[in-house]
């Protein structure tokens, strides 16, 4: 059994697809780098193989001077590999996530932060984890003890070994960075993949890409329509008629067990559940697919705490075992029909698990706050009877959820734009006023009057909702990302009106310990604006630098010298 796997530190296509993270264009020295732009896609690749004496074992990793932990190592060896036994054989895809445990790693490629400020936040890069993404396969060899090859590889590198894989990663090296907004042509192995790197400012909902820039492409380009999307139809077609209730437990961060038969079911399901919130960030952990071999084992199965805010996707059935005091667990088997239905899951018990004989099931005790939307059930069935392709019922599904968050958060966002101050009680001399605290009690009263029953029929405890949000990772992460945005666009708002006032007028009357102080002040604000890539203008910032230089030459040449050495 052998297994290739690439690592990268970004969520990135969800299908074997390219990564769609990275940075900005690197300058004139980062492009001089070895692996550069490669780093801007994937950190590495990984050949993992099952040696009979040493179990799993990596046996390469690409490009060679990339350093990985032997803990990083070892969980990835064991990530690469079904947990359970399968005697299926063949190819197969699958995806997982990793916590780093090497520190805070400098890329080849440089900053990401322009890149994290033009893509969606559910597509920013991460510091902290890799992303696996896995080509696992499986084949009778006569020549093997256990009468099995199993690799973790794509196909070509099982015929043409490590040149192929070399020269694979030479042609990602020549590819120009994931910008977002753009589409790229990315030529590898003698296709060409066009694909459009999504935008912060794509209307959620809208068709990724738009075809262009093919005339003169020969071969033809294969066109990928997403670089990051599920076919959500097919991964949730066994709890159609719970989507409500999956939703409500993926908005309040709630600990849940996805239990499937195999690890690319587990981590599409995984994935599916995390791209429910769109455009909110799901800011709890999760991991498409997780082995007993992980180095946090232990600190998901202890039960001397309560269970963590995480999504994990597992295949052995001995977590049923293990993860019995977790609130929420989903068993989902393999696709069975009922008649042209796919057949639904029922809701259960916890005390209705069985350690070996679980049946498919969401087993939980949690009561749904918000009604079922029997409208959308009815029409994916009837698409379903009819036949209609799954693209169109991801569509539906995917219109349906994004509305149904958008109705949620739109009233949140509504009230914390009113505590933002007025533009007018920003002055250049002072520091800018405070953003008004974040209320709980007065929002719930503007729930009344702009709740989410303007744009949503659901009917339901809203309420109820809202203060269970309240105590959610995903609350916090909504507001500390909203509140950063605010304190930055005040910033920037400062900026410009320093740059309106009459500066000259202002140090008739000062001392000059009063307009040194005012030098430095300045000079932090500019430094603070470029490295924090404030909402502002490159000509304000220019004025500010003039504005410098004109308060300086009004000081004694002394002075002057000090401030320009300063």
């Amino acid at each position: 059994m052998d297994a290739l796997c690439s690592a990268d530190p970004r969520p990135r296509g969800r299908r074997g697809e390219p990564p769609v993270c990275g940075g900005p264009a690197p300058g004139p020295a980062a492009s001089l780098l070895p692996w550069a732009r490669f780093s801007a896609w994937l950190e590495c690749v990984c050949v993992v193989t099952f040696d009979l004496e040493l179990g799993q074992a990596m046996e390469l990793v690409y490009p060679y001077d990339f350093r990985l932990t032997e803990k990083e190592k070892t969980n990835i060896c064991y990530l690469s590999f079904p947990d359970s036994y399968s005697g299926g054989l063949g190819d197969t895809q699958f995806s997982f996530r990793l916590r780093q445990s090497g520190g805070q790693r400098n890329t080849h490629f440089g900053d990401d932060g322009e890149y994290n400020r033009e893509a969606p936040l559910t597509l920013q890069r991460e510091s902290a984890h890799y992303f696996g993404y896995v080509y696992f396969r499986q084949v009778k060899d006569s020549s093997m003890k256990r009468g099995y090859f199993q690799k973790l590889i794509a196909p070509e590198y099982f015929d043409k070994l490590e040149p192929c894989l070399e020269a694979v990663c030479n042609e990602i090296d020549q590819w120009p960075p994931p910008v977002p907004g753009q589409t790229l042509n990315l030529p590898v192995m003698g296709i060409v993949i066009q694909v459009r790197i999504p935008s912060r400012v794509d209307k959620p909902g809208s068709s990724p890409l738009k075809q262009f820039n093919q005339e003169n492409l020969l071969p033809a380009p294969l066109v990928l329509p997403s670089v990051h999307e599920l076919d959500l139809f097919r991964c949730f077609q066994p709890v159609l008629i719970h989507i409500q209730m999956l939703w409500e437990l993926m908005l309040l961060g709630e600990p849940i067990v996805v239990m499937a038969p195999s690890p690319t079911i587990s981590s599409e399901m995984v994935l599916a559940l995390t791209s429910c919130l769109t455009p909110l960030k799901y800011c709890c952990d999760y991991r498409p697919y997780f082995t007993i071999h992980d180095s946090e084992f232990k600190e998901y199965t202890t039960r001397t705490q309560a269970p963590p805010n995480i999504v994990v996707g597992v295949t052995n059935p001995f977590f049923i075992k293990t993860l019995q005091h977790w609130p929420h667990l989903l068993r989902i088997g393999e696709l069975k029909m009922s008649g042209d239905l796919p057949k639904q899951v029922k809701v259960k018990k916890l005390t209705k698990l069985k350690t070996l004989d679980t049946k498919p099931g969401i087993y939980t005790s949690y009561k749904t706050f918000l009604h079922k939307d029997k409208t959308l059930i009815k029409r994916l069935l009837k698409g379903i009877q009819r036949k209609r392709p799954s693209e169109v019922q991801s569509a539906l599904l995917r219109r349906h959820l994004l509305e149904l968050t958008q109705s949620f958060i739109i009233p949140l966002e509504h009230y914390i734009a009113s505590l933002m101050p007025l533009q007018r009680a920003i002055t250049p001399w002072k520091n800018p006023p405070q953003i008004r605290p974040f209320r709980q009690e007065d929002f719930m009263k503007t729930l009344e009057h702009a709740g989410p029953q303007l744009t949503c029929v659901l009917k339901g405890d809203w309420l109820g909702l809202y203060r269970r949000f309240f105590k959610s990772p995903n609350f916090d992460g909504w507001y500390r990302q909203r509140h950063k945005e605010m304190t930055q666009k005040l910033e920037a708002l400062h900026l410009e009106a320093i740059c309106e006032a009459n500066i000259v007028a202002w140090m008739k009357d000062k001392s000059e310990v009063e307009i040194v102080d005012l030098v430095l002040k300045l000079r932090e604000k500019l430094i603070r604006a470029r490295c924090h890539h404030l909402p502002v203008k490159e000509e304000t910032l220019q004025r500010v630098g003039l504005y410098i230089e004109t308060v300086i030459g009004s000081l004694p040449e002394d002075l002057q010298t000090v401030l320009h050495h300063h």
